[in-house]
């Protein structure tokens, strides 16, 4: 049986990954590149990257598709474009970059580190208003918050 961190292990091997400062470069390089946040509505709303779009990783392979109620055309028409997949950790976007590699999608990344290590890297994060994240906010947000229940039972 597989654990979830091996799944996200077994994407390694044919979804490229980009640190922060590679998508702060392609950023710059690309002005096409598409920043898709694979998290749920809540989170994004909460913070993320400027311009990105989200496309929560349950609804993510019908918002690829046209004719669907969850048909994102911007992803859609994106299947040669350079797109980068992010969530909190980077394992979401991991899983989520198979699919869409299995779909057509040929330029597909994953943000190393999630956005934890964007904002570690000082990078910008924005607000549902768009107005800028306190990066101290930030690590209060991003830090692990585990119920007790949640948590390995003793042996």
């Amino acid at each position: 049986m597989k654990k979830f961190i091996d799944l996200v292990s077994d994407c390694c091997a044919t979804v490229p990954e980009l640190m922060p400062w590679d998508l702060e470069e392609k950023r710059a390089a690309n002005p096409d590149l598409l920043i898709v946040d694979v998290r749920e509505p809540y989170e994004f709303e909460a913070m993320h990257i400027e311009g990105s779009l989200n496309v929560p990783r349950g609804i993510l392979e019908s918002a690829c598709e046209w004719d669907y109620e969850e048909t994102e055309p911007q992803l859609v028409q994106a299947r040669e474009r350079e797109v980068v997949l992010v969530c909190r950790s980077g394992y979401r976007s991991l899983l989520s970059g198979l699919n869409m590699q299995q779909m057509g999608y040929g330029h597909v990344y994953s943000l190393k580190t999630g956005l934890r290590g964007w904002k570690d890297y000082e990078q910008p994060l924005v607000g549902r208003d768009g107005t800028p994240v306190d990066l101290d906010e930030a690590d209060e947000y991003f830090t692990p918050k585990l119920r007790p229940e949640q948590r390995k039972p003793a042996a």
